[in-house]
């Protein structure tokens, strides 16, 4: 052969459409996988992360072989194993000696700055290409950004429904006349629910040898693999996406910010981790969801709902990584310095819904995006978490957490650390919103609807703490600022209640008693 391409394809980069192998032939291409330390340990995933990002790996590995690709593919344990992308990359150049080496943008900041090092270390060309599986590139978020004094979502929302043409009338309006239908999207859950359960994928040879891996190697990392049922091909991805629309897409939209105790999957796509590895392309499913509108097999407010999530949402949140970093990893508008309560890694919390929620992220490396965002991240913002800790935490403990998508998540919609660049106010709540919004406060030894003392529900007296706190900073945000209008009709003895109650609460928790979410240095 004469020198061939080396095309080297990250975990996250899981289809044949890649732009790296666009163009290329199967007889002067030589494809690049490779399973390193550093990506596995940077943060102590969840073992059920790993072994779906692997096991994943591993079988698009083998489809391409199958389909005649040259795939040099490095496993973890491989004895000459570098342990870094760059050091792999490095050996094979050293074996395959390439012309060129053509490689997509990583999604994470810290792999993108490593990948470009390489023109600098190797002695061949090095291209790297954009990574057009997203609909907005980095450039075009930053001119949509720039000169803007707030990035809302909503407005990069419309700029992307009317690029796509998803849900959109001849005459550029939004079909049903409205752009966002999340008002419609907040129904409580109901007696009667009987969501169908998601498919779930019984692990094969290749997904067990992974398994077997994990657990020997990252026996001490948080969560189970004994659940573990993801999707891990792009045949069971899409098998999981036909249910989803054949069974679920329907009540999607009303039920999607309920909660039920030991429910956990509901009536969500549970598709996220397949988007996210590259094993579904997220605008044929907009476009699904859009199809099964117009055949009447859903109602518009649940594919406007999905759709937002993906092209709106999903994007967004993309672009304000990229714009902001590296300066967005260590903001904390909010000085918060509490150390992550030990309760978020063992589940030992009397609060049924904190520990509902963490017994299905440790059970399934998975919580919907209500769980994360209004129960942990709640609290964690009405504890003062340090951001960092709250990062690394949901780094760690979900499958489909990336950096790209997890840190702008916790930094800006979770924590308010980026002093409102993303969100327009701290989502903050007590224990009436939980209490509207799930069963859980029916079995909880703490009363939602007592507001201070020993039993009261402790997000009651931590929603007033935080907001007393924090006044001088969001007295004057327009969405918030009348609450404390109500703070201030209060007699000076309740108020004096709540922040003791809130006192005596925060003096009960326990900083975790070991890096689980970090190896020590």
């Amino acid at each position: 052969m004469p020198q061939p391409i080396l095309v080297p394809i990250l975990g996250d980069q899981l289809t044949r459409d890649l732009a790296s192998l666009r163009g290329r032939t199967k007889d002067d291409t030589i494809i690049l996988m490779m399973e390193v330390w550093d990506e596995a340990t940077y943060v102590k995933h969840h073992k059920q992360k790993i072994a779906l990002i692997f096991s994943a790996m591993r079988h698009f590995a083998a489809e391409l072989e199958e389909a005649g690709w040259q795939v040099d593919y490095v496993k973890l344990t491989d004895k000459d194993n570098a342990g870094s992308f760059t050091g792999e990359v490095a050996r094979a150049v050293e074996r395959h000696d390439p012309r060129s080496i053509h490689v997509v943008e990583a999604s994470e900041w810290r792999v993108q700055q490593a990948i470009e090092e390489w023109p600098d270390k190797f002695a061949c060309e090095v291209e790297i290409l954009q990574d057009d599986r997203f609909l907005c590139s980095h450039a075009e978020f930053n001119e949509w950004a720039e000169g803007r004094k707030h990035l809302t979502m909503e407005h990069f929302y419309r700029e992307m429904r009317r690029k796509t043409s998803l849900l959109m009338r001849g005459d550029n309006k939004p079909v049903g006349g409205e752009w966002n239908l999340d008002k419609e999207n907040r129904e409580p859950p109901k007696e009667d629910m009987d969501p169908p359960g998601r498919p779930k994928f019984e692990p094969d040879e290749i997904t067990l040898e992974v398994m077997e891996l994990v657990e020997s190697q990252f026996g001490d990392h948080f969560g189970s693999l004994d659940r573990f049922e993801w999707p891990v091909t792009r045949k069971q991805a899409e098998e999981a996406a036909d249910a989803f629309f054949a069974e679920r897409i329907e009540k999607f939209g009303p039920f999607q910010d309920a909660m039920v105790h030991r429910s956990d999957d509901l009536y969500h796509s549970m598709l996220s981790t397949s988007i996210n590895l590259g094993l579904l392309d997220p605008l044929e499913l907009c476009k699904r969801a859009q199809e099964a509108y117009e055949d009447d097999k859903a109602p518009l407010n649940s594919v406007e709902g999905f759709i937002r999530q993906i092209i709106g949402w999903r994007e967004y949140i993309r672009g304000f990584y990229w714009h902001f970093m590296p300066e967005l990893e260590s903001r904390n508008a909010l000085n918060a310095q509490r150390g992550l309560p030990e309760f978020y890694w063992t589940g030992e919390t009397d609060m049924r819904c904190m520990a509902d929620c963490i017994r299905s992220t440790h059970d399934n490396a998975h919580a919907h995006h209500i769980q994360r965002l209004m129960v942990l991240g709640n609290f964690a913002l009405l504890a003062g978490v340090n951001p960092r800790e709250v990062q690394d935490w949901y780094l760690a403990v979900y499958a489909d957490a990336y950096d790209w998508v997890e840190m702008p998540n916790v930094v800006g919609m979770i924590l308010y650390a980026d002093g409102g660049k993303l969100a327009t106010k701290p989502y903050a709540a007590s224990g009436n919103y939980i209490n509207k919004m799930s069963d859980y406060c029916k079995g909880c030894r703490y009363s939602v609807s007592k507001k201070t003392g020993e039993d009261a529900c402790p997000f009651n007296p931590l929603y007033w703490h935080f907001m007393d706190r924090h006044r001088e900073l969001l007295e004057s945000n327009h969405r918030i600022g009348r609450i404390y209008a109500t703070w201030d009709r209060m007699d000076e003895g309740k108020r004096q209640e709540y922040l003791e109650s809130a006192e005596k609460f925060l003096d009960t928790l326990t900083p975790a008693s070991k890096d689980w979410a970090r190896y020590q240095d």
